[in-house]
């Protein structure tokens, strides 16, 4: 369905700076059961792309569920049919030993779902909706309409990949996976997809080179992560102790339990670190670890004198993914509630091991992060907490694997559905917080003023979902410096939470005029536009959404 919107009355204070152009896609689940058949978990729910296009002072807004084969499946069922990671799917009880037989195979050799609803990512000249399987969607930037679907092992040896992506200046996208006893042998993957493949209609991926590999520790159990570190001459990957057992995965669906219960976190393991020379393509020779950490999401990474910094958001234990099973999740809303409060953490490692046994080799006076050496070429690393209960962190992209001062977040000191959001100074650890009442806050994500020189002169957007029934959300927009609001894009429909978004700066080709225009309005019509042709005026409340 295509909605277009009758403005109505307009905000005067309400001004989106003239050169923010472009769209902001966002991704993450939006619709939690079928039928008689619910997801457990929030991670689960089937994927929901939501965009804006902002142009000339308008914002369009589209909204779309990820069509793939996972969405299919299970519509056609009215149930759902296609296990998710916390969640398994079993056989309609009507269905006849053949299909069981069948569905017991499929779980033991799993074909992974494509239901990619955690980030977007661009390879090559192509957008794709990804989550954290061998499987990717491509999809339509413009219209958010789902295309080819993407093996990943069709190009790489690679059954697992981790949902966030680097990219350098020449447009060069730089992913990891997980490869899982190949030969005997568990490894970790750095690929390479080069800047403008896929432009002769060929899958950028086609492209894609090895830049090294990493052995995992141990051949069934290897690390999960979500994302890792880059800067000019370095990469840095964290081997946590949250692991995935793989002979438990195997038999989960006949122990009737989620792949999810096969991921555990192992306090007694250290945590490595992983340093890779870019040049080299190889480990630096020095074993750098820490103690047990759980870490999803790394702030930035840049290298100063002869060290490497790099800064993560980690937590104490694997309680997180626990937090949100759609139960827990519900019942935290309407109270505070205890958990594992993250904690961003600086990491420095020194290029150089030249020092004594029990010598704390790090020499940036700006911090108090140590990195002792050990025996046999091992260094012990600790942090130095820069804030704590923040997460989903965003910085200018343009500072990305350089020193850099400032970073996005979403403030979750209180739950993990984070209310408000904060802008924090590493410099001079100061933080400056936005709150918007009754309503959620997503991942906030920076845009810099074109030709800007100073690290957050830009603006900073992020989508605010009312907590409010049948009142709906706004597309917000503060002035990276200050902090203060800008700009308000508001809609009179539900938006749902999500993970992950991406920005598009506008180019020459312009964008299809189609969705919700707002250019901020309070009341709103809505036209819906049938196959036929045929349009019918809807009023906001009548428009089918589907929220948590």
């Amino acid at each position: 369905m295509t909605y277009y919107i009758k403005p109505d009355k307009y905000y005067n204070y309400s001004l989106i700076p003239e050169w923010l152009q472009g769209t902001l896609i966002r991704n993450g689940p939006g619709l939690f059961s079928l039928g008689e058949t619910r997801y457990n978990h929030w991670f689960d729910g089937m994927a929901l792309l939501h965009s804006f296009t902002i142009k000339k002072g308008e914002v369009t807004y589209r909204s779309k569920y990820l069509q793939g084969d996972t969405y299919n499946s299970n519509m056609q069922a009215n149930r759902i049919v296609v296990s998710e990671m916390g969640t398994m799917a079993y056989p309609d009880p009507c269905k006849n030993i053949f299909s069981k037989v069948i569905t017991f195979l499929s779980h033991t050799i799993p074909d992974f779902t494509d239901n990619c609803a955690n980030n977007i990512i661009k390879y090559g000249n192509d957008y794709h909706a990804t989550s954290e399987t061998n499987y990717i969607r491509k999809i339509d930037p413009m219209t958010l309409e789902t295309q080819d679907k993407v093996d990943y092992l069709k190009y790489l040896p690679v059954n697992i990949v981790a949902s966030h992506t680097h990219y350098d200046k020449e447009g060069n996208s730089y992913s990891m996976g997980t490869c899982i006893a190949e030969k005997g042998k568990t490894k970790y993957t750095l690929f390479k997809v080069p800047g403008g493949s896929g432009s002769d209609g060929s899958p950028p991926l086609k492209s894609a080179e090895v830049v090294c590999t990493v052995p995992c520790r141990s051949l069934l159990t290897p690390s999960y992560y979500h994302s890792f570190g880059m800067t000019d001459n370095y990469f840095v990957f964290i081997e946590q102790p949250l692991k995935l057992d793989v002979l438990k995965m195997a038999t989960a669906y006949l122990r009737r339990v989620s792949w999810a219960s096969c991921m555990k976190f192992h306090p007694e393991d250290s945590t490595l670190i992983h340093l890779i020379d870019r040049k080299t393509k190889k480990e630096v020779g020095i074993k750098f670890y820490t103690g047990a950490m759980a870490v999803y999401h790394q702030v930035n990474a840049f290298e100063d004198d002869g060290h490497v910094v790099f800064d993560v958001i980690c937590y104490d234990d694997n309680s997180l993914y626990e937090m949100f099973y759609l139960d827990k999740l519900k019942e935290q809303m309407g109270a505070n509630t205890m958990y594992c409060k993250p904690k961003c953490k600086r990491f420095v490692l020194p290029l150089s091991d030249m020092g004594e046994t029990g010598e704390d080799l790090v020499k940036l006076k700006y911090t108090t992060a140590s990195a002792v050496k050990e025996k046999e070429g091992k260094v012990l690393c600790q942090g130095e907490v820069l804030c704590d209960g923040v997460e989903l962190p965003r910085i200018n992209y343009n500072f990305n694997g350089k020193k850099y001062r400032f970073s996005y977040m979403c403030c979750v000191d209180i739950s993990p559905v984070a209310t408000k959001i904060v802008k924090f100074d590493a410099e001079t650890k100061q933080k400056i917080e936005w709150s918007g009442g009754d309503g959620f806050a997503s991942e906030p994500v920076f845009i810099p003023r074109p030709d800007a020189v100073d690290e957050d002169d830009g603006v900073v957007l992020t989508c605010i979902i009312n907590a409010k029934p049948a009142q709906g959300g706004f597309l917000l927009v503060l002035d990276g410096r200050s902090f203060k609001e800008v700009a308000r894009a508001c809609i009179d429909v539900d938006f749902h939470m999500d993970m992950h978004g991406y920005f598009i700066p506008d180019n020459e080709e312009s964008l299809v005029n189609v969705g919700i225009l707002i250019n901020p309005v309070y009341k709103l019509e809505y036209v819906m536009k049938s196959g036929n042709g045929e349009k019918k005026i809807m009023s906001s409340h009548e428009i089918p959404v589907f929220i948590l």
